[in-house]
């Protein structure tokens, strides 16, 4: 969980909101390309998400998320070498750094560390994601008023220097003393085949049936919604005329809505079949941006709007990585989480960037927020068509009941 939260999942989304009014004041950059690096770091991570879960699946986790932990806090921590001079040489250089905090950070995120937990649980591996991946929920309660103290005390340069400090410093001792995959006798019997051996579909199986695009689809689409509106979102309130101290307080709320929804997603998947979970709980962030329209928020209302954003955050997340291991095993599970992890993480990118320019262009969030509306549903239905987990890997006529898990 410590590598997630100090990981390149979280922190970078967490704290660039926050680098909009330094940055532009400093440069007079646009917010669109001050929010452009999210877009960057997201395609070139999600690119690189299927060769880290190969790398992973090769020559294990702890080899590959050591290694990542360990690049990505040198490489956040360069940012503060963003020159001074206001030229496009400048900005260029600024997105050159994310393009490598990209290329070496996806190993230090839920790519690599899911695969070691699906290994260690079946019967319970919907909590044991959630608890996991309450990772990215602690990043979001503290690391946006860190950044916000950072900025404020040391400027924006400083703040990046001080962020590099979580990996280098927290996660990567902890898990190079105490992490460790099971070993082949401490594997569970669910996930082995009869010789013994990890059960499940090969990358080019998986993505021969149809299930696969579904879930690509309703990923990039609910994705696409959710994280343009949650890294805009200290942007928007700010534009309600919030203070970035509220803002701040804001997003610690948005991050209990994920703590809350990685626990009760993966408590409820564990009971229920996927799709009576995911579509319900996948329907909150449209009221989220019910909320956010026309502006003149309250606090209250602000804070009810995160809430919800969060949780429905937190059960997708919960959702790729327990998808992946149920309706595809564990055999080659790094690579085909990796391909499924593609499509969140572009449209995670993209996102961010259109959320942007559509405010540079209008003026207002809302008419993204309005369309976002009917992405959170639509997206959440598609997962009703997945159908009943496999029950073997050797016959994909073999089905459990709906209800069963």
């Amino acid at each position: 969980m410590l590598g997630v939260t100090c990981g390149a999942s979280p922190i970078p989304f967490n704290l660039i909101g926050f680098t909009v009014e330094p940055l532009s004041a400093e440069f007079g950059w646009s917010r669109t390309e001050i929010i452009l690096p999210a877009t960057i770091y997201g395609l070139i991570a999600s690119l690189m998400a299927p060769v880290f879960g190969w790398l992973a699946d090769r020559y294990g986790v702890r080899r590959v998320a050591l290694s990542s932990v360990f690049a990505f806090a040198v490489a956040l921590s360069a940012v503060a070498l963003t020159p001074a001079a206001n030229t496009p040489d400048t900005l260029y250089f600024y997105y050159g750094l994310w393009v490598v905090i990209g290329l070496v950070g996806i190993g230090s995120t839920p790519v690599t560390w899911s695969r070691a937990v699906n290994l260690w649980f079946f019967k319970h591996r919907g909590l044991a994601l959630g608890i996991l991946l309450m990772g990215t929920s602690l990043a979001a309660l503290f690391v946006p008023k860190l950044a916000v103290w950072a900025i404020a005390q040391f400027g924006w340069r400083t703040m990046f220097a001080i962020m590099a400090l979580l990996p280098l410093l927290v996660a990567l001792p902890v898990a190079w003393l105490y992490f460790r995959e099971p070993r082949p006798e401490e594997r569970p019997q669910a996930l082995l085949n009869s010789d013994g051996r990890l059960a499940g579909m090969t990358l080019g199986k998986a993505m021969r049936g149809y299930r696969f695009y579904v879930m690509w689809i309703s990923i990039s689409i609910v994705a696409g919604c959710y994280s343009g509106a949650f890294i805009n979102m200290p942007a928007i309130l700010m534009d309600d005329g919030m203070s970035a101290q509220s803002a701040a307080s804001i997003m610690g709320v948005l991050g209990l809505g994920i703590f809350a929804g990685r626990v009760i997603t993966g408590v409820l998947l564990d009971r229920f079949w996927q799709g009576f979970v995911a579509f319900p709980l996948l329907c909150l962030p449209a009221i989220t941006c019910l909320i956010l329209l026309g502006g003149d928020v309250t606090f209250m209302l602000a804070s009810l709007a995160a809430f919800f954003l969060g949780f429905a955050a937190g059960a997708e997340a919960d959702l790729i990585a327990y998808l992946a291991g149920r309706y595809y095993g564990m055999a080659h599970y790094g690579k085909i989480y990796g391909m499924l992890y593609m499509p969140f993480g572009i449209a995670s990118a993209l996102s961010s960037i259109l959320y942007a320019y559509v405010r540079d262009v209008t003026g207002s969030y809302d008419p993204v927020l309005f369309v976002a509306i009917f992405g959170f549903v639509g997206g959440g239905a598609m997962l009703l068509l997945l159908g009943r987990y496999p029950n073997s890997f050797d016959d994909d006529a073999a089905q459990l009941p709906v209800s069963s898990t």
